[in-house]
């Protein structure tokens, strides 16, 4: 498997652990339609929280959170709104970014960016 698929597996994994620390109750990973995906779909309190992960080695050349353009919080929204739909939750809706910078190997640098987008 390529290095960056397993970069952003074990991103996705120190960023659950990370929001499980802080009291989200993780609801799925990976949830996919279509060509669509949500990395993170939580719980925090009484809002339904839809996390974009996005792991870097190091942010030399962009931060990690910056990788999520305007098309990226688009999809995001789709994707939220068939999740939402299909499971038929009835919380407000936020979408967060957790940047994580680091490698498996070494220290990382966790990032959380609460209310990060509205793509609606």
């Amino acid at each position: 498997m390529a290095e960056h698929n397993d970069r952003g597996r074990w991103g996705e994994q120190k960023a659950a652990e990370y929001l499980e620390r802080k009291g989200f109750r993780i609801l799925c990973r990976d949830w996919r339609d279509g060509h669509r995906d949500l990395d993170i779909v939580a719980i925090d309190a009484d809002r339904l929280v839809v996390v974009e992960v996005k792991t870097r080695k190091n942010a030399d050349y962009i931060a990690p959170e910056l990788a999520v353009d305007d098309r990226k919080m688009r999809s995001l929204g789709v994707a939220a709104a068939k999740f939402v739909r299909t499971h038929r939750y009835e919380f407000p809706l936020r979408f967060d970014i957790v940047a994580v910078t680091g490698t498996s190997d070494g220290d990382c640098v966790i990032r959380h960016i609460e209310d990060a987008f509205n793509p609606m």
